[in-house]
């Protein structure tokens, strides 16, 4: 009972980040987070999620200690070298060759955290490339949620200890010494740019060769890893690499991706036929455009997107549009940001013909409706085309909506019957391999049972391995925090050395002795002078009991002055007294007492000049 009650805290935790502040890390693991908010509870002194809760509400400066806290940004130049070495040495000059001699490079570092990462990508592609082609033709995106990370990251300047990994002829040929920092490349610079990047919530970058996502996919729950795993396969090139952390598999998404150097985890997308088989996977991504739909959504994409190259709209049985392909966005000035808006408000339902009485008939008849004659200008000519307004059936009739579709009927008429024709023929081409595919079921379906054990046991191992990694970033993270710590203690160190060293020189240049004495009456100071003339090393007497000591000088008639001196707290004294010296010589020797002040002007000692007096 008591854990559920935590666990509804804690979630209430996450409810008020995400409303506050626009955060929302509900996809993250929820071992990880509970560990990363239980460490700032610690600090800040509460012990349960509820009261951190009300601290959370009441101390705003406490969300940004949280969220450094929670996104850990542990990261090196060169981290993992020898991942480092097989990207340079297998996968670059294949990526290069691939590409065109004038091509442009562009390379996602994705959680770039202070921006080691995509400085170091920058420095691998400059050594294969060389510096000025690299500056032409290397475009680096580097992004992060954490707006303190990238800010760090934009200055290019780090201290010795940060570019220690770096190998001393690149820390020469690409950073620049100013004092303790070290500041990256200023033209190589250019080609990285910095920018904040949900990778759960943000529309991924496109046509990227190389992708860098190293150890920040194990955060995430297998939901949200499936999700960004969608995102970056849509974003990668044909020929497009992606890097990621130690921890980090994709047994699971051979689909999307196959292995280049598993033991390195460097991967490459799978080829698709065509771009619309990429499009489709796109539901996956939660891509804003795709966002307002319900399930039945991706089978009415599937029909609408089966046609050929003509504008083509899709609407839902409300009337809401659902998906366009490209000649319907260039043509109408559609855009994703229409998606779930009433058709009947965008200019495409009234432009170049009213079609919202026939798209609303349409639907609700379920029958083809069908505008002739509607003149368009294509390709600076003015083209005829037959508006054909049609209700999409699932197999069971129910509707799913309606497929607006733009045919040209004037010269090209006869090649869009050949274009169907063909299509036919692949369709019942498709229909045969369907029913090949349907023969190897049976032996696929005797190797699922096998598959899937090894991928359940292959899950839970990596699970395992991604808990490891991520204890092992917050220990590393601790340990940064303890050695700040420990060189803030070595120079406080140095400096009471250095006061101790010019005290004991003070002390001995003297010519007087000088014995400084606590509250209980514990030698604390006995100087070169005092040995000489009381025959007392300094060892002997630091830490005794001043009266208890054996020597020349009656110490117990200074009891009542020492008293004196340390209750009053500002007033010296001074007296003559009769003593002998260490040889045995008499003599009068002058005493003079003062105050050794302390916390608050408070006497927490008396200081004790002695020399003998000469008339």
């Amino acid at each position: 009972m008591a854990e559920h009650v935590a666990d509804q805290q804690f979630e209430q935790i996450l409810q008020h980040l995400q409303q506050a502040r626009g955060f929302d890390f509900t996809a993250y693991k929820r071992a990880s987070l509970i560990r990363r908010v239980a460490k700032r509870m610690y600090i800040v002194g509460v012990e349960s999620f509820e009261a951190y809760l009300d601290y959370l509400q009441v101390h705003q400066e406490e969300f940004s200690a949280l969220f450094n806290t929670i996104l850990i940004n542990v990261t090196s130049f060169f981290r993992d070298p020898e991942v480092w070495s097989t990207l340079a040495k297998d996968v670059l000059p294949a990526l290069l060759a691939e590409r065109g001699g004038d091509d442009i490079i562009r390379v996602w570092s994705a959680g770039c955290a202070s921006g080691q990462e995509p400085y170091t990508a920058a420095m691998m592609l400059a050594e294969a490339l060389g510096p000025e082609a690299a500056r032409e033709r290397v475009k680096i995106y580097a992004t992060d949620i954490d707006d303190e990370a990238l800010n760090e990251a934009r200055l290019a300047a780090y201290d010795e200890r940060q570019v220690a990994d770096v190998p001393p002829a690149l820390l020469d040929k690409y950073f620049e010494r100013n004092g303790a920092r070290y500041t990256f490349n200023r033209d190589l610079r250019r080609s990285v740019i910095f920018g904040r990047h949900d990778l759960l919530q943000d529309a991924p970058i496109s046509r990227i060769d190389l992708l860098l996502c190293r150890n920040t996919l194990m955060y995430f729950n297998s939901d949200a890893q499936a999700r960004i795993l969608a995102r970056f396969y849509f974003s990668l090139t044909p020929v497009g690499c992606v890097m990621l952390g130690r921890a980090e598999m994709l047994f699971s998404h051979a689909a999307l991706f196959a292995p280049l150097n598993l033991k390195r985890r460097l991967f490459r997308a799978v080829p698709r036929r065509n771009h619309r088989e990429r499009l489709f996977i796109l539901p996956q991504t939660g891509r804003d455009f795709m966002a307002n739909h319900n399930p039945s959504h991706n089978r009415l994409r599937e029909a609408a997107f089966d046609s050929d190259i003509d504008p083509r709209i899709v609407l839902d049985p409300v009337g809401l549009l659902v998906a366009m392909n490209s000649p319907a966005r260039e043509r109408f000035g559609l855009s994703g940001h229409d998606v779930g808006r009433p058709f009947q408000d965008l200019e495409a339902s009234s432009r170049p013909t009213e079609l919202r009485g026939a798209a609303a008939e349409a639907i609700r008849e379920r029958r083809t409706v069908t505008i002739k004659d509607v003149h368009l200008i294509r390709d600076g000519e003015r083209r005829h085309f037959d508006v054909v307004i049609s209700p999409l059936l699932d197999d069971d009739d129910t509707l799913l909506g309606a497929r607006i579709a733009y045919h040209d009927v004037s010269a090209f008429r006869v090649l869009q019957l050949e274009l169907q024709h063909s299509k036919q023929e692949l369709e019942t081409a498709y229909e045969e391999l369907q029913s090949t595919n349907e023969e190897l079921e049976t032996t696929n379906e005797e190797l699922q049972s096998t598959v899937e054990e090894l991928e359940t046991t292959n899950e839970e191992l990596q699970s395992t391995n991604e808990e490891l990694e991520t204890m092992n970033e917050e220990l590393q993270s601790t340990n940064e925090e303890l050695q700040t710590m420990n060189d803030e203690l070595r120079a406080r160190g140095s400096d009471l050395n250095s006061s101790n060293a010019f005290l004991q020189s003070v002390f001995a240049s003297m010519r007087s002795a000088v014995v400084v004495i606590d509250r209980d009456y514990k030698v604390l100071v006995w100087n070169h002078r005092a040995v000489d003339f009381w025959g007392v090393r300094s060892d002997e007497a630091q830490g005794t009991h001043f009266f208890g000591l054996d020597i020349g000088l009656p110490v117990g008639d200074l009891l009542g002055s020492i008293k004196t001196v340390l209750n009053d707290g500002t007033e010296q004294q001074e007296l003559t007294v009769p003593a002998v010296n260490r040889r045995g010589k008499p003599i009068e020797c002058r005493v003079t007492l003062a105050p050794l002040l302390g916390h608050e002007q408070r006497a927490s000692g008396v200081i004790l000049l002695m020399e003998e007096r000469k008339d």
